[in-house]
């Protein structure tokens, strides 16, 4: 499967901004494509791509906070930078609650700009590895029987294979065999890493 290269979306309705700003993360190796207002990014920005937006605070139509917003309800959001020449006190307050990596002014430092935008590329890498890893554990814990379960949510508690054989009803030997299967299935060779997997299935990502 082929990985798609981060894409900086760069959302500003300043049009010679926006030019330069796409040269200027063009020239520094990054891709990057831009958008006049927030309903362009909506309606012409690619899916599920990596990447990070840049955003304006102040465009016709709805402003920055509103595309952030939109963002967030749509679950597993790009991360945003904010760069407006229009900041205040309360909207960088609001814009960081709300999860934006940086909140810049204009003009901007290219360095300041480039670090930023690192930081949201980062974050987003690692928050789809997060995706990624979740959606694999909870695949190997629906493959287990319901038996394998059933004995799965015993060792995380400390029972021993005796114990776990008399509450079950079976052989001890039988319980060996599921407990041998279950933590195959779930790629752990020991109970500790058992238990940090049972703790790491209770936090994971939506």
């Amino acid at each position: 499967m082929t990985t798609l290269s981060p894409l900086i979306h760069v959302v500003d309705d300043d049009e010679s901004l926006r030019t330069a700003l796409l040269r200027l993360l063009g020239a520094a190796g990054f891709e990057a494509r831009g958008y006049a207002s927030t309903g362009d990014f909506l309606l012409r920005s690619p899916q599920d791509r990596p990447g990070c937006v840049l955003l304006d605070v102040r465009m016709p139509g709805p402003s920055g906070l509103d595309l952030q917003a939109a963002l967030r309800r749509q679950g597993d959001p790009l991360p945003v930078v904010f760069l407006t020449g229009y900041a205040d006190v309360a909207t960088s307050v609001r814009a960081m609650k709300a999860g934006a990596v940086d909140f810049l002014t204009k003009p901007v430092e290219r360095e300041a700009l480039f670090e930023a935008l690192q930081r949201a590329l980062d974050r987003d890498a690692a928050q789809r590895a997060a995706r990624v890893e979740a959606e694999r554990l909870r695949a190997a814990f629906a493959a287990l029987t319901p038996r394998e379960r059933a004995v799965f949510d015993r060792i995380v508690v400390g029972q021993i294979n005796k114990q776990i054989a008399d509450a079950l009803g079976v052989a001890e030997r039988t319980v060996k065999l599921q407990r041998a299967q279950l933590m195959a299935k779930l790629g752990v060779g020991s109970a500790a890493e058992l238990g940090r997997l049972a703790e790491r299935l209770q936090h994971l990502p939506d």
